[in-house]
């Protein structure tokens, strides 16, 4: 715990888990540039082996080309939210994970290694919703085979028959594209968050508990937080939990009337861990 001033505790991410996250952060943006450029070397060697001709049906060459291409694409942009958490992490290092004013403000960032997985599961929700719309656009594809059927009749069923699928498909393919576009929005806004930093006032619209030894904070109006106390060292831990309770006391108990059992419970949770270690 670091006083910087007066009635202001500031505690900072423990250096061992600093360490611990910012090596996973480390090889996870590794991971993704390297599929990232893996990405776009299948896309340019898969886009010199065919013609490049105008025609009236997609080539399942052009599917694999933009799929390789999107990868990469997708890659880029975790690469970018990977740094933008390890940025955040550092300063949760050396600026404060958790952070008192007085006595009526606190200040938290979410700085555990679960974003990390929040990361990919958003790049594969993106995944999954361009592959659904190249699925879309398959009986496009077939247009351009059933379009070298040698029999004429057999030819122009056929093909009637892929043109209505594709109809119908090039409906799943722009419902699928308008999720990615939305998803693309909302990463800008997802980008800002990660493990950026919230103040709450610690009245009594303020809702505090504590769950498995993680503090949650809740605020009308403002994005709930969650704080892994495991993320602190033992000392921080101890004084973190004091301080809160002493907090609760002096605010007559109105964020959350079972918080002091709740602290209670993780300071005995804090001594277990350090009894085991």
């Amino acid at each position: 715990m670091i006083q910087p001033v007066k009635d202001t505790y500031r505690f900072d991410l423990a250096h061992s888990q600093y360490l611990r996250i910012r090596r996973l952060g480390w090889l996870f943006f590794l991971a993704l540039i390297v599929t990232a450029i893996v990405g776009v070397l299948c896309g340019a060697a898969l886009w010199t082996t065919y013609v490049h001709n105008v025609t009236l049906y997609l080539k399942w060459q052009d599917a694999l080309v933009a799929l390789s291409w999107f990868i990469s694409f997708v890659s880029i942009l975790g690469s970018i939210l990977v740094v933008r958490f390890l940025h955040a992490l550092r300063e949760g290092h050396t600026a404060g994970m958790v952070t008192f004013e007085g006595n009526n403000t606190i200040t938290v960032r979410d700085l555990s290694a679960e974003n990390m997985k929040s990361i990919f599961w958003i790049m594969n929700s993106a995944f999954w919703c361009f592959v659904t719309a190249l699925i879309g656009l398959v009986p496009a594809i077939l247009v351009g085979w059933t379009m070298h059927i040698p029999s004429p009749v057999l030819m122009v069923v056929t093909t009637g028959l892929a043109i209505l699928l594709s109809l119908a498909g090039i409906v799943v393919s722009i419902v699928a594209t308008s999720f990615i576009l939305v998803g693309c929005l909302g990463g800008i806004s997802f980008c800002r968050k990660l493990g950026s930093s919230h103040t709450y006032r610690l009245n009594g619209q303020a809702t505090i508990r504590i769950d498995n030894f993680v503090l949650t904070i809740s605020y009308p109006g403002n994005p709930e937080s969650l704080v892994d106390l495991n993320l602190l060292s033992t000392q921080d831990q101890h004084q973190l939990l004091s301080l809160l309770h002493t907090r609760w006391v002096d605010a007559k108990q109105v964020w959350n009337p079972a918080l002091g059992e709740e602290i209670a419970q993780a300071l005995e949770a804090s001594k277990r861990l350090v009894s085991v270690a």
